[in-house]
C-alpha cells in the first residue's frame, strides 16, 4: 500500500487512506473522538495562583469554565528568587544539572562554563532554547488529546508550580497569557512514561515559540498565528527555561483533577440513587442508623451512611412495616460501606493531588533563602558543593541547588489505582442491588401483583435485563492494577517508569462506566419508587428523592404509550439526564464532609 501511496501523489494517497480509515471508524476501531472545546462560563472568575493552595477545583475552573488566572506577587517573587540563583550558582561555576550540564546519559557532560549571561553564554543559550522549545512540536505521539480541558488543566498546574522551578520571566507570564486568551496547544496523549511528562509538555513548549499547531478559542490554526491573534508575542526562552517548563507530572496531575471532579458528580448520584433503591426496596435502614455507624468510626463510611439517611428524611421507610423484612441482601446493606470507602479514597487522592500541584517536581531543585546552617547535613563537604554563595545575578541571596528525584509520581501513582480499585469494589455494589430487585424474597411483591396487567406494557421497563451484568464486567476489568515496571532506557541511566499516563486514563474510563451502571441502578430504583406508591398512595420517600424521581418522570414518564417512547434505551437516557442535572440539585445540603487535610507548605524546612 505505501509504494502504491508513492506512486499516486500525496493528496491521492490521503484520500485513500482516509477511505480506509472511515470503515474501520465505522466498525468501532478505535476512531479518535473529535475536538471538545471548553464552554466558557466563567470568564469573569479570576484565580489567583501562589503556588500554595491551588485545589482540584481551581484546576476545573480554569480547565473546563474559563477562568482567568494571575499570580500572586509572592509567586512571582519565588520565580525571579529561583531564576536568579539558577544564573548565579552556574557564574560561580558550579555543576548544574541541565544547565550547563547536561540531562540523563549526558549529565557529566560541560554544556558551557562561567557566567550564563555573558555575550556569548547568552547567545548560546538563546539559540540552545529556541532549537529545544522549536523541536518539541515533533514530541509525543497520536491521539492528539482531544479535550480542551485536558490540555488546560496541564497548563493551569505547570503555572500554578513552574515559579518554584528557575523559569525566566517571560516563561512564566506567556504560560498565564496562553490561558488567559485560550491558546490551547495541540499536545499528543502517548510518549510519558508517567514519570515525567516530558514529550506532552515539549507539544506546548512549540506552541510558546510559534512552532507546531494550536487552538486559538476552540479554532485550529498554526501556533504562530494563534499567538498573534491573542496579542501575545512568542517567547524568546532563556536560561534553562525548556527543562523549566518541561519537567513535571502536570499530565498526570491533570488527569486526576479531572477524575476528582467526574467522580464526584457520580460518587454523589451513586448516594441518591442508594436512597432511591431503599425506598423501592422497602428496606430496613438500620445498618446506616446512628448508633451502627458509632460501632466503626470510619469518618467517610459514617458520613456517607449519615447522608443517605438525611435523604431519607420523612420517607415511610421510618414508619413501621410488618411486611419489611428484617434484613434486606448484602448488596444494600453494604452499599454505605463500598460507597463511602469510595468516598475516602477519592478524599485521600484529593488531598495527595492538592500537594503535588503545590509543589515542586523537577530537577534539579533550586532552594533559595537557605545556608549551610538551615540543616545539618548542608554544613558537610558534600553538599557545601552545592552551595550558591549569592552575587549579582541573585541579588545577593545565597541557597542551595540540589540534584533529585522529585519527578518520581509517588504516592499519587498509587493512589490513583487505589481509587480506580475503591471504584470497582462499589460498582459490584450497585450490579448485585440492581439484580436484588428480580427475586421476591426480598422485595415479596412482584410488579404484577400491583400493576393491571393489561396496562403493564406501558410502563418503562424495571431491569436493564443484560446491560448492568455487561457495564459490571467491563468495570471489573478496569480493576486491575497495572503492573509496575522498569526497564533501563536512555543507557541505563533512567530504570524507573510510574504509567501514570496509563493509570490515570484508567481511572476515568472506571469513572464513565461506573455512571451508566448507576444510571442503571436509578432507573430500577425510581421503577420500584413507582410500585411502592401504587401498592400505597400515601407513602413518602423524603424530599431529595421525590424531587429526583419527578425530575426523572419528566424525562421518562411513567404512563407512556408504547409507540411514543423514544427509540432509545432508558437507561441511557436516564445517565445523560445524570450529566445535565447533579445530584446537588436535588440534594443541595446534608452533613459536613469529613476536613480535607491542610496543603503542607513546599519549601518550607522543618524546624
Amino acid at each position: 500500500m505505501f509504494q502504491n501511496h508513492c506512486h499516486m501523489g500525496w493528496k491521492t494517497a490521503l484520500a485513500a487512506a482516509f477511505l480506509f480509515a472511515a470503515p474501520l471508524a465505522q466498525a468501532g476501531v478505535n476512531p479518535v473522538p473529535p475536538y471538545e472545546p471548553i464552554t466558557v462560563t466563567a470568564e469573569d472568575e479570576t484565580i489567583t495562583l501562589t503556588g500554595r493552595d491551588m485545589t482540584y477545583g481551581d484546576v476545573i475552573r480554569i480547565a473546563r469554565d474559563g477562568a482567568r488566572v494571575e499570580l500572586a506577587d509572592e509567586a512571582v517573587q519565588r520565580a525571579k528568587d529561583a531564576y536568579g540563583l539558577l544564573l548565579q550558582g552556574a557564574a560561580e561555576g558550579m555543576p548544574i544539572y541541565w544547565f550547563n550540564r547536561g540531562a540523563g546519559s549526558n549529565r557529566e557532560t560541560v554544556i558551557f562554563e562561567g557566567d550564563p549571561t555573558s555575550p556569548e553564554n547568552a547567545e548560546f543559550l538563546r539559540k540552545q532554547q529556541y532549537a529545544r522549545f522549536a523541536n518539541g512540536a515533533r514530541g509525543g505521539y497520536g491521539p492528539e488529546i482531544h479535550e480542551e480541558k485536558l490540555v488546560r488543566a496541564i497548563m493551569a498546574i505547570r503555572a500554578n508550580t513552574i515559579t518554584y522551578e528557575a523559569a525566566s520571566p517571560d516563561l512564566v507570564r506567556i504560560l498565564v497569557d496562553m490561558l488567559n486568551h485560550r491558546v490551547t496547544p495541540v499536545v499528543m496523549s502517548r510518549g510519558t512514561l508517567g514519570e515525567g511528562d516530558l514529550p506532552t509538555m515539549g507539544n506546548i513548549a512549540a506552541t510558546m515559540v510559534g512552532v507546531g499547531d494550536a487552538y486559538f478559542e476552540g479554532e485550529r490554526m498554526p501556533a504562530r498565528e494563534a499567538l498573534e491573534r491573542a496579542g501575545i508575542e512568542p517567547l524568546v526562552p532563556e536560561g534553562a527555561d525548556q527543562a523549566a517548563l518541561i519537567s513535571t507530572n502536570a499530565y498526570a496531575y491533570a488527569q486526576v483533577a479531572i477524575a476528582l471532579a467526574e467522580a464526584r458528580e457520580v460518587l454523589e448520584w451513586a448516594d441518591l440513587s442508594y436512597a432511591m433503591a431503599l425506598n423501592g426496596m422497602n428496606s430496613s435502614l438500620t445498618p446506616i442508623s446512628a448508633p451502627v455507624q458509632a460501632m466503626r468510626p470510619y469518618d467517610w463510611l459514617n458520613w456517607d451512611a449519615e447522608r443517605v439517611l438525611d435523604m431519607l428524611r420523612g420517607s415511610y421507610l421510618f414508619e413501621l412495616d410488618p411486611e419489611r423484612i428484617i434484613q434486606d441482601p448484602e448488596s444494600l446493606r453494604a452499599s454505605s460501606q463500598r460507597q463511602g470507602a469510595a468516598w475516602q479514597a477519592w478524599a485521600v487522592l484529593r488531598d495527595s493531588l492538592h500537594i503535588s500541584i503545590n509543589s515542586s517536581d523537577h530537577n534539579p531543585a533550586v532552594v533559595p533563602g537557605i545556608t549551610p546552617d538551615s540543616s545539618w547535613e548542608l554544613s558537610t563537604p558534600h553538599f557545601k558543593r552545592y552551595y550558591v554563595e549569592g552575587g549579582p545575578l541573585s541579588d545577593g541571596k545565597s541557597g542551595f541547588i540540589f540534584s533529585n528525584a522529585n519527578w518520581d509520581p509517588y504516592p499519587i501513582a498509587n493512589e490513583i489505582e487505589s481509587f480506580t480499585i475503591a471504584l470497582t469494589n462499589m460498582g459490584v455494589a450497585v450490579a448485585q442491588r440492581i439484580e436484588r430487585f428480580t427475586n421476591p424474597f426480598f422485595t415479596i411483591v412482584r410488579p404484577q401483583d400491583v400493576i393491571d396487567p393489561e396496562t403493564a406494557d406501558r410502563h418503562p421497563v424495571a431491569h436493564g435485563g443484560y446491560l448492568p451484568t455487561d457495564l459490571w464486567q467491563d468495570l471489573a476489568r478496569l480493576g486491575t492494577p497495572v503492573t509496575p515496571n522498569g526497564q533501563a532506557i536512555i543507557a541505563t541511566v533512567e530504570d524507573l517508569e510510574a504509567q501514570t499516563r496509563i493509570k490515570g486514563q484508567v481511572a476515568r474510563q472506571a469513572i464513565d462506566v461506573l455512571s451508566h451502571l448507576v444510571a442503571q441502578d436509578l432507573m430500577t430504583a425510581s421503577y420500584w419508587m413507582d410500585i411502592r406508591r401504587l401498592q400505597d398512595p400515601a407513602r413518602e420517600f423524603g424530599e431529595a428523592p421525590t424531587r429526583a424521581h419527578a425530575a426523572l418522570r419528566e424525562e421518562i414518564p411513567w404512563d407512556m404509550a408504547p409507540e411514543d417512547r423514544p427509540f432509545r434505551n432508558p437507561g441511557q437516557i436516564i445517565r445523560d439526564f445524570m450529566q445535565e442535572h447533579p445530584a446537588s440539585e436535588f440534594y443541595p445540603g446534608g452533613p459536613e464532609e469529613p476536613e480535607a487535610a491542610p496543603i503542607p507548605r513546599a519549601g518550607v524546612m522543618p524546624e
